[in-house]
């Protein structure tokens, strides 16, 4: 959209939002404008598909096996009528219910709901859901069908657990997309802004919706916010610093002393390279880069290059050697310490247990301690990110990064929208099509849109060798740029994050990670999520989190006997952590050192935007 169509567009969002019910009628150069700005992408989209050339229909696949799991699923759930028979009487039997207490309703007399939605579903917000007759008979006929569909599909007997798995993620995929919340003649709010804008909703939703598919070159791409109000090094990553070191995969920021003396031992960090590092340096009040440098670490952090075909080659072990290995050579030489504290956080904390196991083999000693943020090390129970990855997935995802030289970031992006979808695709559908309202600003969903490319070679290894081999966790399993590794021998002192409600590094998977290393380890649970729980400073009183001094035992038992404390764990591990940060010295500001400043934090890599 051009500068000047967004504006127009924004100017009818903002008549049509203060129409009501006898309202004067909109501008019609307003809507004028409107239209135009609709036919023009229109006509754009459309030029663009002729000019692919299709010739036909492309042809139907299921290479992620979809069709076929749901095929056996119903061959053997029709297979036992008398189990159907049953499901089907008693979903009859709650439609009754509902009937009867709709009847009460009707009548004026109090009666409790047959269905409810669950905690924290937010689909069903608007008063009219609970206050209305109709649309409260509408949510809960939807709520009693969906739970006893997925009941049927979900218990299956005679499944493989990857085939029960792939059905009941993709069963409730089908079911959140028929919500009644999503289709405008059962959505309360959207018809209710309808009338009161007299249809203009809708043609701003269409003007929302030819956007989106403009941005993901006809594929839809559905905006989270509005991400022309964020920029990086002025509203978000803001941390003073400089970069002083890149190659071909990564710039090594070095960030300014906020005090004037500093821990002796350097603090390096290894972020995720399917996501952008900022997540860790958003905004002053909740940036973990911040808080760390003010409680006095020279912190340094790797910032992953966003890869094009160029770097189709590179190799996990290229992530060794040329991302943590050479950012610890950076970070001893400019700081004279041999050692550094370092942090991986989710893939970055499994890079980080390799480089651990590959140093152990070579028997030197460079990292002081090892803090892994919401990371797995042993994948044999990887959660729901089970369901995309088997040898038919991988082998189809392989063939399309052959095509191309990487794995395209939105695609990844859409795996995990997938995993809370309600949430994270159709809340936003519901908002810019239905609605016709532009999202909302917020940064963690700017950052959150904002995807990494990852070369071919590198995903590829990375899937077969940990995801569907689980080989990090045996002995030689891995061999990593000529030496095999044992992640057994690691002996650095450990601290592991996790969070209880994690859908991407699921804690009883992480624990199990943090029992093969054999140095001393300190497991801490968070609350909330895979981002919420770790970017939780202490100033927000947010969430809690459990302790215990013992890492023996279940998951489950472990939980048993942890204390629970209230608000951050990042005092916990700021305490930690100072136990190996050595004797405190002058501060050392960037670009002072062998290593000058090539441009100021945070650095150009990051700035690369895809889509």
């Amino acid at each position: 959209m051009t500068a000047k169509s967004k504006t127009e567009h924004k100017a009818a969002q903002k008549t049509a939002d203060q129409a009501a019910p006898g309202a004067q009628p909109l501008d019609p150069a307003e809507m004028a404008r409107l239209y135009t700005d609709i036919s023009e992408k229109s006509a754009a989209l459309l030029t663009r598909y002729m000019a692919r050339g299709v010739n036909g229909m492309p042809a139907l696949s299921d290479e992620m096996g979809i069709a076929k799991a749901f095929f056996e699923a119903w061959q053997r759930l029709l297979g036992d009528p008398v189990r159907v028979a049953e499901m089907q009487m008693k979903m009859w039997q709650d439609y009754m219910a509902l009937w009867q207490s709709s009847m009460m309703r009707m009548f004026g007399q109090e009666s409790e709901p047959v269905a409810q939605p669950l905690k924290g579903d937010r689909r069903f917000r608007h008063e009219d859901w609970e206050n209305n007759f109709l649309y409260d008979y509408v949510k809960q006929s939807y709520l009693i069908t969906a739970n006893h569909f997925h009941h049927a599909l979900a218990r299956v007997e005679g499944l493989d657990d990857r085939t029960a798995k792939k059905v009941d993620f993709y069963t409730r995929q089908y079911i959140d997309a028929l919500s009644p919340s999503n289709f405008l003649a059962t959505n309360p709010e959207a018809l209710r802004e309808t009338v009161n804008s007299g249809g203009q909703n809708l043609v701003r939703g269409l003007s929302n919706l030819l956007e989106d598919l403009s941005r993901g070159d006809g594929e839809l791409r559905v905006r989270m916010t509005d991400s022309a109000a964020f920029s990086l090094g002025d509203n978000l990553a803001t941390t003073r610093g400089k970069v002083v070191f890149q190659n071909e995969i990564m710039q090594l920021i070095q960030y300014a002393p906020l005090t004037k003396k500093v821990h002796a031992v350097p603090l390096l960090i290894i972020p995720p390279w399917i996501n952008k590092f900022y997540i860790l340096d958003m905004r002053e009040n909740n940036s973990f880069v911040r808080w760390a440098v003010e409680q006095g670490h020279t912190v340094f952090v790797v910032s992953w290059v966003n890869p094009d075909e160029k770097l189709s080659h590179k190799r996990f072990e290229d992530y060794l050697t040329e991302g943590s290995l050479a950012a610890l050579d950076v970070a001893r030489k400019i700081t004279g310490q041999a050692e550094a504290n370092v942090i991986g956080y989710c893939l970055g904390g499994t890079l980080l247990a390799s480089t651990l196991a590959w140093l152990a083999a070579r028997g030197e000693k460079r990292i002081r301690s090892a803090t892994f943020f919401v990371t797995m090390i042993d994948f044999e129970r990887p959660g729901e990110l089970e369901v995309f990855i088997d040898e038919e997935q991988v082998g189809a995802l392989e063939r399309k990064m052959e095509e191309r030289g990487y794995l395209e970031g939105s695609e990844m992006a859409t795996t995990f929208n997938m995993l809370r979808a309600n949430d994270l695709i159709w809340s936003f559908v519901v908002n810019n099509y239905l609605l016709g309202k532009d999202p909302f600003p917020f940064d963690l969903l700017h950052w959150n849109s904002d995807s990494t490319r990852m070369p071919a070679a590198m995903h590829s290894f990375y899937l077969r060798n940990l995801y569907l081999k689980n080989l990090l966790r045996e002995p030689g399993g891995i061999t990593l740029a000529g030496v095999p590794i044992d992640i057994t021998r690691a002996q650095a002192p450990a601290y592991f994050i996790s969070t209880i409600e994690d859908h991407i590094a699921p804690w009883q998977s992480t624990y199990a990670g943090a029992r093969l290393l054999k140095g001393p380890v300190r497991f801490v649970l968070g609350g909330s999520g895979h981002i919420a729980g770790v970017i939780n400073p202490p100033a927000t009183g947010k969430y809690c989190y459990w302790t215990h001094d013992t890492l023996t035992g279940t998951p489950e038992e472990w939980l048993a006997g942890a204390t629970q404390h209230p608000g951050s764990w990042w005092t916990d591990w700021a305490a930690w952590v100072k136990g190996h940060a050595g004797s405190m010295v002058a501060a050392r500001e960037p670009g002072t050192g062998p290593y000058k400043a090539l441009e100021d934090a945070p650095g150009s890599y990051v700035q690369q935007r895809i889509g």
